[in-house]
């Protein structure tokens, strides 16, 4: 449903979630290796994530790595799609017509209106800590 990048950002943020603070920042090589994204590919992402969405925080050097704030644990799972640029994809048409709309809809628009709005509500009310909490108690998972 939505490109490599926001898989793994999502991956990423969840794991980010899950396992780091600003006691315990997380290197890209460990990120990387938990969500099972190539590292390059993993860097690219996370500077998504931390530039103007500020999802993730980082600090820089040795001691260095990555977290995420109990504020940004809160915020929905759309942020990331935000940041990633997928919140367009959810709002277009699902065949791809520029001119899709209520008054001239396309043959998927009556059935798709309604899947829409079920899946923009759950991106905006599932939030990432809770997702991360999911995946610590194991009844969950995010790697293959």
């Amino acid at each position: 449903m939505f490109s490599k990048t926001t898989e793994y950002a999502l991956r990423a943020a969840i794991y980010i979630a899950q396992e780091g603070s600003e006691n315990n920042k997380i290197s890209i090589v460990a990120i990387a290796k938990a969500i099972d994204s190539p590292q390059s590919f993993t860097a690219k992402i996370l500077q998504l994530l931390t530039r103007d969405s500020k999802v993730i925080s980082s600090v820089p050097g040795p001691n260095g790595g990555f977290y995420m704030t109990e504020a940004a644990k809160q915020l929905p799972v759309y942020s990331i799609l935000v940041a990633t640029g997928e919140d367009i994809t959810l709002n277009k048409c699902v065949l791809g017509l520029d001119k899709c709309s209520e008054s001239k809809p396309c043959p998927m628009h009556p059935r798709y209106k309604s899947i829409k709005k079920q899946l923009l509500q759950l991106f905006e009310t599932e939030t990432i800590g809770k997702l991360a909490t999911d995946a610590k108690l194991g009844s969950v998972f995010i790697k293959n």
